[in-house]
């Protein structure tokens, strides 16, 4: 005999499971927001699933969020196997989810791969759940990794890149020199940003970006006026 409480849970998850793959977004904003708050491990897989398509960031946001309301014991080793997917969103989502939980059983599925992804997101994400857990005797060699992408991609990205370098502290003072000596113009601006960012985390990196671009435009001939 099946309890009646139990039937209606059944429904009320075969509701929920519907309304996150509704066509309108507010509905499945309303659905991540109502599993997150009375979370259920049954829910897991779908909120995995719907993660790695999710157009909406607000959405995504929500299902981020939900996931962490779930025990980590259960969570994380789902988002280990979605951060291998071939989909990017399913590896950028898993990877900022991890980043929120922090369970630091995680750090060794940060691979170099996804430090260097050809993705910006994903890359990006990666850099973010990296600082968050890696190991205090590892974060030489993760400082390295990211300073050799000093110049990658937009502002936005460049930003991503320098907080992810400053999270890591002084132990990033010999790249940023290294990488401040580097022949590329582009490269030396990304790395001087970082470092005024790292003095100063409130102000110069917008400067020092604005001073990059200026430099790529005129030609590394014209640094020397521009520059310094």
């Amino acid at each position: 005999m099946v309890p009646i409480n139990s039937t209606h849970s059944n429904t009320q998850h075969t509701r929920l499971l519907d309304a996150l793959a509704a066509a309108n977004s507010s509905t499945r904003l309303q659905a991540a927001l109502a599993v997150g708050t009375h979370p259920e491990p049954g829910f897991i897989d779908a909120l995995l699933e719907r993660s790695a398509i999710e157009p909406d960031f607000f959405v995504r946001d929500m299902l981020t969020w939900a996931l962490t309301r779930l025990p980590a014991e259960l969570t994380v080793p789902k988002l280990l196997t979605e951060v291998r997917s071939e989909r990017a969103q399913a590896r950028s989502q898993a990877l900022h989810t991890l980043s929120k939980i922090g369970d630091p059983s995680a750090w060794p599925a940060i691979t170099r791969s996804l430090l260097h992804d050809a993705d910006d997101e994903v890359a990006r994400s990666a850099w973010r759940a990296a600082v968050v857990l890696v190991p205090d005797e590892t974060k030489e060699w993760l400082g390295a990794e990211l300073a050799g992408q000093f110049g990658r991609g937009d502002r936005e990205v460049r930003l991503s890149l320098s907080r992810a370098l400053v999270a890591l502290g002084e132990v990033i003072e010999p790249v940023l020199r290294t990488a401040m000596a580097n022949s590329d113009p582009t490269v030396r601006a990304h790395a001087r940003a970082t470092e005024r960012l790292l003095r100063d985390p409130d102000a110069g990196f917008d400067m020092a970006i604005d001073e990059a671009r200026r430099v790529v435009a005129l030609g590394p001939d014209r640094e020397e006026t521009t520059a310094c």
